[in-house]
Protein backbone atom coordinates (compact mmCIF):
# COMPACT_ATOMS: atom_id res chain seq x y z
CA UNK A 1 0.00 0.00 0.00
CA UNK A 2 1.43 3.50 -0.42
CA UNK A 3 2.24 5.12 2.55
CA UNK A 4 0.40 8.27 1.56
CA UNK A 5 -3.08 6.07 0.96
CA UNK A 6 -5.16 5.49 4.12
CA UNK A 7 -8.31 3.25 4.31
CA UNK A 8 -11.48 3.57 6.47
CA UNK A 9 -13.16 0.32 7.41
CA UNK A 10 -17.10 1.08 9.00
CA UNK A 11 -18.50 -1.70 9.94
CA UNK A 12 -22.18 -1.06 9.74
CA UNK A 13 -24.94 -3.26 10.48
CA UNK A 14 -26.81 -2.95 6.96
CA UNK A 15 -23.60 -2.67 5.07
CA UNK A 16 -19.64 -2.86 5.35
CA UNK A 17 -17.54 0.05 3.29
CA UNK A 18 -14.37 0.37 2.87
CA UNK A 19 -13.34 3.59 1.41
CA UNK A 20 -9.77 4.21 -0.15
CA UNK A 21 -8.47 7.69 -0.55
CA UNK A 22 -5.20 10.28 -0.21
CA UNK A 23 -5.07 13.85 0.37
CA UNK A 24 -4.34 16.10 -2.07
CA UNK A 25 -2.22 19.41 -2.14
CA UNK A 26 -5.20 21.58 -1.38
CA UNK A 27 -5.85 19.42 1.99
CA UNK A 28 -8.72 17.68 0.42
CA UNK A 29 -9.69 14.04 0.72
CA UNK A 30 -9.30 12.26 -2.81
CA UNK A 31 -11.46 8.91 -2.78
CA UNK A 32 -9.71 6.21 -4.62
CA UNK A 33 -12.22 3.84 -4.53
CA UNK A 34 -15.07 2.48 -2.59
CA UNK A 35 -15.90 -1.22 -1.36
CA UNK A 36 -19.23 -2.03 -0.23
CA UNK A 37 -20.62 -5.32 0.93
CA UNK A 38 -24.25 -6.23 2.79
CA UNK A 39 -23.37 -7.13 6.59
CA UNK A 40 -24.54 -10.13 7.93
CA UNK A 41 -23.29 -10.96 10.58
CA UNK A 42 -23.75 -7.62 12.54
CA UNK A 43 -26.52 -7.10 14.72
CA UNK A 44 -27.42 -3.55 16.09
CA UNK A 45 -23.53 -2.63 15.80
CA UNK A 46 -22.31 -5.57 17.49
CA UNK A 47 -20.78 -9.01 15.62
CA UNK A 48 -23.00 -11.89 16.40
CA UNK A 49 -21.33 -14.50 13.51
CA UNK A 50 -17.42 -14.18 12.99
CA UNK A 51 -17.71 -15.99 10.09
CA UNK A 52 -20.34 -14.08 7.98
CA UNK A 53 -18.40 -10.85 9.26
CA UNK A 54 -14.80 -11.71 7.92
CA UNK A 55 -16.37 -12.59 4.51
CA UNK A 56 -18.55 -9.39 4.30
CA UNK A 57 -15.24 -7.75 5.31
CA UNK A 58 -13.14 -9.57 3.01
CA UNK A 59 -15.80 -8.92 -0.19
CA UNK A 60 -15.77 -4.92 0.80
CA UNK A 61 -11.81 -4.62 0.60
CA UNK A 62 -11.39 -6.83 -2.52
CA UNK A 63 -14.07 -4.45 -4.31
CA UNK A 64 -12.08 -1.15 -2.83
CA UNK A 65 -8.91 -2.99 -4.21
CA UNK A 66 -9.94 -2.98 -7.41
CA UNK A 67 -11.39 0.32 -7.53
CA UNK A 68 -8.48 2.10 -6.07
CA UNK A 69 -5.56 -0.10 -7.73
CA UNK A 70 -4.13 -0.26 -3.98
CA UNK A 71 -3.15 -2.91 -2.09
CA UNK A 72 -4.90 -2.86 1.34
CA UNK A 73 -2.95 -4.38 4.23
CA UNK A 74 -3.94 -1.68 7.53
CA UNK A 75 -7.17 0.16 8.23
CA UNK A 76 -8.98 2.59 10.76
CA UNK A 77 -11.60 0.81 12.20
CA UNK A 78 -15.22 2.43 13.71
CA UNK A 79 -16.68 1.34 16.58
CA UNK A 80 -20.30 1.60 17.50
CA UNK A 81 -23.06 -0.53 18.81
CA UNK A 82 -25.55 -0.59 21.72
CA UNK A 83 -22.84 -1.90 24.16
CA UNK A 84 -20.98 1.88 23.84
CA UNK A 85 -22.20 4.33 26.75
CA UNK A 86 -20.27 7.13 28.59
CA UNK A 87 -19.66 8.86 31.07
CA UNK A 88 -17.95 12.49 32.54
CA UNK A 89 -14.86 12.10 34.86
CA UNK A 90 -11.97 14.35 36.49
CA UNK A 91 -9.14 14.38 37.86
CA UNK A 92 -5.75 15.69 38.62
CA UNK A 93 -2.07 15.39 39.19
CA UNK A 94 0.48 17.41 41.21
CA UNK A 95 3.58 18.07 39.12
CA UNK A 96 7.57 17.67 40.81
CA UNK A 97 8.70 20.84 39.12
CA UNK A 98 5.97 23.32 39.29
CA UNK A 99 9.13 25.80 37.53
CA UNK A 100 8.99 24.12 34.95
CA UNK A 101 6.33 24.59 31.96
CA UNK A 102 3.52 22.18 31.71
CA UNK A 103 4.16 19.80 28.40
CA UNK A 104 2.31 17.26 26.84
CA UNK A 105 3.94 14.19 29.17
CA UNK A 106 2.08 15.80 31.55
CA UNK A 107 -0.95 15.97 29.81
CA UNK A 108 0.01 12.18 29.29
CA UNK A 109 0.40 11.30 32.75
CA UNK A 110 -3.17 12.75 33.05
CA UNK A 111 -4.86 10.88 30.67
CA UNK A 112 -3.23 7.73 31.33
CA UNK A 113 -4.36 8.24 35.33
CA UNK A 114 -7.99 8.17 33.55
CA UNK A 115 -7.60 5.41 31.62
CA UNK A 116 -6.83 3.03 35.00
CA UNK A 117 -10.14 4.31 36.40
CA UNK A 118 -11.99 0.51 37.61
CA UNK A 119 -15.30 -0.26 34.86
CA UNK A 120 -17.90 -2.72 35.32
CA UNK A 121 -16.91 -5.94 34.85
CA UNK A 122 -16.15 -6.94 31.16
CA UNK A 123 -15.64 -3.33 29.93
CA UNK A 124 -12.97 -1.44 28.79
CA UNK A 125 -12.11 2.46 28.17
CA UNK A 126 -11.86 3.43 24.17
CA UNK A 127 -11.49 7.04 23.99
CA UNK A 128 -10.26 9.51 27.29
CA UNK A 129 -11.37 13.27 25.44
CA UNK A 130 -9.79 15.85 27.62
CA UNK A 131 -12.47 18.99 27.86
CA UNK A 132 -11.25 21.99 29.90
CA UNK A 133 -8.17 22.07 32.32
CA UNK A 134 -7.42 23.59 35.73
CA UNK A 135 -3.88 24.75 36.77
CA UNK A 136 -3.24 25.74 40.24
CA UNK A 137 -7.62 26.36 40.29
CA UNK A 138 -7.48 28.66 37.28
CA UNK A 139 -10.78 27.33 35.24
CA UNK A 140 -11.12 27.04 32.10
CA UNK A 141 -8.31 26.08 30.06
CA UNK A 142 -8.39 24.70 26.81
CA UNK A 143 -4.96 24.83 26.19
CA UNK A 144 -2.43 23.84 29.14
CA UNK A 145 0.66 23.03 27.25
CA UNK A 146 3.07 26.53 27.66
CA UNK A 147 1.84 27.19 31.22
CA UNK A 148 3.36 27.22 34.61
CA UNK A 149 1.44 25.40 37.42
CA UNK A 150 1.84 22.81 40.04
CA UNK A 151 -2.18 21.26 40.01
CA UNK A 152 -2.89 20.57 36.58
CA UNK A 153 -6.60 19.27 36.35
CA UNK A 154 -8.66 18.49 33.93
CA UNK A 155 -12.68 17.25 33.09
CA UNK A 156 -12.85 14.20 31.02
CA UNK A 157 -15.25 12.72 28.88
CA UNK A 158 -14.43 8.94 28.94
CA UNK A 159 -16.14 6.71 26.44
CA UNK A 160 -16.51 2.77 27.45
CA UNK A 161 -17.60 -0.57 25.74
CA UNK A 162 -17.69 -4.18 26.25
CA UNK A 163 -14.23 -5.66 25.87
CA UNK A 164 -15.83 -8.78 24.08
CA UNK A 165 -17.35 -7.07 21.63
CA UNK A 166 -14.37 -4.65 20.91
CA UNK A 167 -12.01 -8.10 20.82
CA UNK A 168 -14.33 -9.38 18.36
CA UNK A 169 -13.86 -6.75 15.96
CA UNK A 170 -10.09 -6.92 16.19
CA UNK A 171 -10.53 -11.16 15.25
CA UNK A 172 -12.48 -10.17 12.60
CA UNK A 173 -9.98 -7.85 11.03
CA UNK A 174 -6.76 -9.95 11.40
CA UNK A 175 -8.96 -12.82 9.76
CA UNK A 176 -9.28 -10.90 6.95
CA UNK A 177 -5.51 -10.53 6.67
CA UNK A 178 -5.76 -6.98 7.36
CA UNK A 179 -4.03 -4.66 10.07
CA UNK A 180 -5.60 -2.36 12.62
CA UNK A 181 -3.82 0.93 12.29
CA UNK A 182 -6.70 2.48 14.71
CA UNK A 183 -9.85 1.86 16.50
CA UNK A 184 -12.35 5.22 16.65
CA UNK A 185 -15.55 5.95 17.77
CA UNK A 186 -18.33 6.21 14.91
CA UNK A 187 -20.20 9.01 15.71
CA UNK A 188 -16.74 11.24 16.30
CA UNK A 189 -15.55 10.00 12.79
CA UNK A 190 -18.97 10.92 11.68
CA UNK A 191 -18.89 14.67 13.35
CA UNK A 192 -15.29 14.94 11.70
CA UNK A 193 -17.05 14.30 8.29
CA UNK A 194 -20.01 16.35 7.93
CA UNK A 195 -19.60 19.12 10.87
CA UNK A 196 -18.00 22.38 10.58
CA UNK A 197 -15.97 24.20 13.22
CA UNK A 198 -18.37 27.01 13.61
CA UNK A 199 -20.99 24.40 14.43
CA UNK A 200 -18.80 22.43 17.30
CA UNK A 201 -18.04 26.02 18.65
CA UNK A 202 -21.73 27.15 18.42
CA UNK A 203 -22.90 24.20 19.88
CA UNK A 204 -24.61 21.26 17.55
CA UNK A 205 -25.85 17.96 18.21
CA UNK A 206 -25.08 15.20 15.83
CA UNK A 207 -27.60 12.30 15.40
CA UNK A 208 -25.97 9.56 13.01
CA UNK A 209 -29.39 7.07 11.83
CA UNK A 210 -27.74 3.67 10.76
CA UNK A 211 -29.22 0.66 9.90
CA UNK A 212 -28.99 -1.10 13.50
CA UNK A 213 -28.24 1.83 15.96
CA UNK A 214 -28.49 5.80 16.19
CA UNK A 215 -25.78 7.47 17.46
CA UNK A 216 -24.97 10.89 19.41
CA UNK A 217 -22.47 12.89 19.60
CA UNK A 218 -22.54 16.62 21.37
CA UNK A 219 -20.53 19.27 20.61
CA UNK A 220 -20.25 23.28 22.33
CA UNK A 221 -17.00 25.47 22.66
CA UNK A 222 -15.20 22.90 19.76
CA UNK A 223 -15.00 20.20 22.49
CA UNK A 224 -17.18 17.35 22.63
CA UNK A 225 -19.55 17.42 25.57
CA UNK A 226 -22.00 13.79 25.33
CA UNK A 227 -22.02 10.73 23.04
CA UNK A 228 -24.35 8.23 23.08
CA UNK A 229 -25.49 4.63 21.29
CA UNK A 230 -29.35 4.37 21.30
CA UNK A 231 -29.64 0.45 20.10
CA UNK A 232 -32.74 1.40 16.74
CA UNK A 233 -32.26 2.09 13.58
CA UNK A 234 -33.60 2.00 9.99
CA UNK A 235 -34.00 -1.80 10.57
CA UNK A 236 -36.04 -1.50 12.88
CA UNK A 237 -38.92 0.59 10.89
CA UNK A 238 -38.10 -1.80 8.18
CA UNK A 239 -38.87 -4.56 10.69
CA UNK A 240 -42.43 -2.64 12.10
CA UNK A 241 -43.53 -2.04 8.09
CA UNK A 242 -43.06 -6.09 7.36
CA UNK A 243 -45.25 -6.71 10.40
CA UNK A 244 -47.77 -3.77 10.09
CA UNK A 245 -48.41 -4.89 6.22
CA UNK A 246 -47.61 -8.49 6.40
CA UNK A 247 -44.99 -8.58 3.70
CA UNK A 248 -40.96 -9.81 3.10
CA UNK A 249 -38.62 -7.56 4.63
CA UNK A 250 -37.51 -6.69 1.09
CA UNK A 251 -40.52 -5.69 0.06
CA UNK A 252 -40.55 -3.40 3.34
CA UNK A 253 -37.15 -2.12 2.38
CA UNK A 254 -37.80 -0.83 -0.88
CA UNK A 255 -41.29 0.09 0.54
CA UNK A 256 -39.58 2.45 2.95
CA UNK A 257 -36.89 3.81 0.77
CA UNK A 258 -39.24 4.61 -2.23
CA UNK A 259 -42.75 5.58 -0.24
CA UNK A 260 -41.65 6.16 3.39
CA UNK A 261 -42.23 9.59 4.94
CA UNK A 262 -41.87 10.49 8.61
CA UNK A 263 -44.88 12.68 8.47
CA UNK A 264 -48.44 10.89 7.64
CA UNK A 265 -50.28 13.82 6.77
CA UNK A 266 -48.81 14.06 3.65
CA UNK A 267 -50.61 11.14 2.12
CA UNK A 268 -53.73 10.86 0.98
CA UNK A 269 -56.44 7.86 1.63
CA UNK A 270 -56.41 7.57 -1.99
CA UNK A 271 -53.00 7.07 -2.57
CA UNK A 272 -52.32 3.16 -2.83
CA UNK A 273 -49.20 1.31 -4.15
CA UNK A 274 -49.54 -2.63 -4.86
CA UNK A 275 -47.13 -5.21 -3.89
CA UNK A 276 -47.07 -8.09 -5.97
CA UNK A 277 -47.70 -11.43 -4.29
CA UNK A 278 -45.51 -14.51 -3.59
CA UNK A 279 -45.39 -16.88 -5.85
CA UNK A 280 -48.49 -16.44 -7.80
CA UNK A 281 -50.92 -15.09 -4.88
CA UNK A 282 -52.71 -12.13 -5.45
CA UNK A 283 -50.93 -8.67 -5.17
CA UNK A 284 -51.07 -6.73 -1.67
CA UNK A 285 -52.52 -3.25 -1.97
CA UNK A 286 -51.27 -1.19 0.89
CA UNK A 287 -52.25 2.52 1.83
CA UNK A 288 -49.22 5.02 1.75
CA UNK A 289 -50.99 6.56 4.91
CA UNK A 290 -50.61 3.64 6.94
CA UNK A 291 -47.00 3.07 5.63
CA UNK A 292 -46.51 6.24 6.95
CA UNK A 293 -48.27 6.06 10.69
CA UNK A 294 -46.02 3.05 10.70
CA UNK A 295 -43.00 4.65 9.91
CA UNK A 296 -43.69 7.95 12.12
CA UNK A 297 -44.65 5.79 15.56
CA UNK A 298 -40.67 4.05 15.56
CA UNK A 299 -39.02 7.65 14.12
CA UNK A 300 -40.52 9.59 16.78
CA UNK A 301 -39.64 6.99 19.55
CA UNK A 302 -36.09 6.99 18.05
CA UNK A 303 -36.36 10.98 18.19
CA UNK A 304 -37.55 11.23 21.75
CA UNK A 305 -34.69 8.84 23.39
CA UNK A 306 -32.10 11.44 21.49
CA UNK A 307 -34.04 14.72 22.75
CA UNK A 308 -33.77 12.57 26.18
CA UNK A 309 -29.82 12.82 25.61
CA UNK A 310 -29.83 15.88 24.83
CA UNK A 311 -31.67 16.74 27.87
CA UNK A 312 -29.84 14.73 30.09
CA UNK A 313 -26.21 16.96 28.83
CA UNK A 314 -28.28 19.93 29.89
CA UNK A 315 -29.58 21.24 26.35
CA UNK A 316 -32.10 23.84 28.76
CA UNK A 317 -28.91 25.45 30.42
CA UNK A 318 -28.19 28.64 29.32
CA UNK A 319 -23.75 27.92 29.05
CA UNK A 320 -24.95 24.29 27.34
CA UNK A 321 -27.45 25.77 24.97
CA UNK A 322 -27.00 24.33 21.04
CA UNK A 323 -27.02 27.30 18.68
CA UNK A 324 -26.24 25.34 15.93
CA UNK A 325 -29.17 22.70 16.60
CA UNK A 326 -29.21 19.40 15.23
CA UNK A 327 -27.21 17.75 12.18
CA UNK A 328 -28.47 14.73 10.65
CA UNK A 329 -26.48 12.34 8.68
CA UNK A 330 -26.23 8.24 8.06
CA UNK A 331 -29.03 6.29 5.86
CA UNK A 332 -31.94 6.96 7.91
CA UNK A 333 -31.41 10.28 7.35
CA UNK A 334 -32.71 10.55 3.92
CA UNK A 335 -36.26 9.13 5.23
CA UNK A 336 -39.00 11.80 3.63
CA UNK A 337 -39.64 15.27 5.86
CA UNK A 338 -37.36 13.42 8.47
CA UNK A 339 -35.74 17.32 9.03
CA UNK A 340 -39.34 19.23 9.77
CA UNK A 341 -40.46 15.58 11.87
CA UNK A 342 -37.34 16.54 14.18
CA UNK A 343 -37.62 20.08 14.26
CA UNK A 344 -41.48 20.07 15.21
CA UNK A 345 -40.25 17.34 17.96
CA UNK A 346 -37.46 19.08 19.64
CA UNK A 347 -38.06 22.76 18.17
CA UNK A 348 -34.40 23.17 17.11
CA UNK A 349 -32.87 24.10 14.24
CA UNK A 350 -31.97 20.85 11.93
CA UNK A 351 -30.27 20.03 8.75
CA UNK A 352 -28.80 16.79 6.72
CA UNK A 353 -25.29 16.83 6.67
CA UNK A 354 -23.60 15.11 3.97
CA UNK A 355 -20.10 14.61 3.81
CA UNK A 356 -19.13 16.45 0.67
CA UNK A 357 -17.10 19.67 2.17
CA UNK A 358 -13.80 17.89 2.88
CA UNK A 359 -13.95 15.69 -0.57
CA UNK A 360 -12.20 16.51 -3.46
CA UNK A 361 -14.44 17.85 -6.53
CA UNK A 362 -14.32 14.46 -8.66
CA UNK A 363 -14.76 12.43 -5.17
CA UNK A 364 -18.19 13.96 -4.93
CA UNK A 365 -20.30 10.72 -5.37
CA UNK A 366 -19.63 9.70 -2.22
CA UNK A 367 -21.48 12.16 -0.63
CA UNK A 368 -24.41 10.25 0.23
CA UNK A 369 -25.05 10.55 4.17
CA UNK A 370 -24.81 7.16 4.00
CA UNK A 371 -20.99 7.27 3.71
CA UNK A 372 -20.35 9.89 6.85
CA UNK A 373 -18.84 7.64 8.96
CA UNK A 374 -16.59 5.61 5.99
CA UNK A 375 -15.33 9.57 5.35
CA UNK A 376 -14.79 10.00 8.96
CA UNK A 377 -12.97 6.77 9.33
CA UNK A 378 -10.63 8.05 5.92
CA UNK A 379 -9.94 11.52 7.08
CA UNK A 380 -8.64 9.63 10.61
CA UNK A 381 -6.39 7.37 8.69
CA UNK A 382 -4.98 10.31 6.36
CA UNK A 383 -4.49 12.70 9.47
CA UNK A 384 -2.59 9.43 11.41
CA UNK A 385 -0.27 9.74 8.65
CA UNK A 386 -0.20 13.24 8.98
CA UNK A 387 0.68 12.55 12.36
CA UNK A 388 3.49 10.55 11.68
CA UNK A 389 5.29 13.05 9.33
CA UNK A 390 4.69 15.23 11.54
CA UNK A 391 7.01 13.64 14.15
CA UNK A 392 9.62 12.12 11.65
CA UNK A 393 10.07 15.73 10.87
CA UNK A 394 10.14 17.80 14.60
CA UNK A 395 14.26 17.94 15.17
CA UNK A 396 14.41 18.00 19.10
CA UNK A 397 12.47 17.93 21.76
CA UNK A 398 10.72 21.61 23.49
CA UNK A 399 12.62 22.95 26.50
CA UNK A 400 10.44 23.27 28.98
CA UNK A 401 12.66 25.65 30.73
CA UNK A 402 13.05 28.08 27.54
CA UNK A 403 11.10 31.27 27.75
CA UNK A 404 7.83 31.05 24.82
CA UNK A 405 8.47 32.66 21.71
CA UNK A 406 6.84 32.34 18.61
CA UNK A 407 9.20 29.52 17.36
CA UNK A 408 9.00 27.73 20.11
CA UNK A 409 4.72 28.35 19.61
CA UNK A 410 4.87 25.93 16.62
CA UNK A 411 6.82 23.53 18.20
CA UNK A 412 4.43 23.16 21.27
CA UNK A 413 1.80 22.31 18.22
CA UNK A 414 3.75 19.82 16.92
CA UNK A 415 3.91 17.87 20.32
CA UNK A 416 0.32 18.61 20.81
CA UNK A 417 -0.71 16.83 18.06
CA UNK A 418 2.02 13.94 18.67
CA UNK A 419 1.02 13.49 22.30
CA UNK A 420 -2.66 13.25 20.97
CA UNK A 421 -1.95 10.21 18.43
CA UNK A 422 0.67 8.68 21.33
CA UNK A 423 -1.97 8.26 23.89
CA UNK A 424 -4.67 6.47 21.85
CA UNK A 425 -1.48 4.48 20.70
CA UNK A 426 -0.64 2.93 23.67
CA UNK A 427 -4.28 1.80 24.21
CA UNK A 428 -4.46 0.34 20.23
CA UNK A 429 -0.66 -1.01 21.03
CA UNK A 430 -2.20 -2.78 23.93
CA UNK A 431 -4.96 -3.82 21.95
CA UNK A 432 -2.78 -5.26 18.99
CA UNK A 433 -0.87 -7.06 21.09
CA UNK A 434 -3.90 -9.01 23.00
CA UNK A 435 -4.82 -10.08 19.18
CA UNK A 436 -1.44 -11.61 18.26
CA UNK A 437 -1.04 -13.72 21.58
CA UNK A 438 -4.79 -14.81 21.50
Amino acid sequence: MDKNTSVGLDIGTTKIVAMVGVKNEFDKVEVLGVGKSESIGVHRGVVNNITQTIQSIIKAVEEAKVASGSEIEEVVVGIAGQHIRSLQHSDYITRDSPEKVINENDIERLIQQVYKLVMLPGEEIIHVLPQEYKVDGQAEIKEPIGMYGGRLEANFHVVVGQVSSIRNIGRCIKSSGLKMANITLEPLASSNAVLSIDEKEAGVALIDIGGGTTDLAIFKDGIIRHTAVIPFGGNVITEDIKEGCSIIEKQAELLKIKFGSAWPGENKDTEIVSIPGLRGRDPKEISLKTLSKIINARIVEIIEQVFLEIKNYGHSEQKNKLIAGIVLTGGGSQLKHLKQLVEYITGMDTRIGYPGEHLAGDSNKNTSPMFSTAVGLLMNALDDINYSKDEENSKGDFDENQPLSAENNSEIKIDKSISKKSIFDKWVEKFKDFLDNA
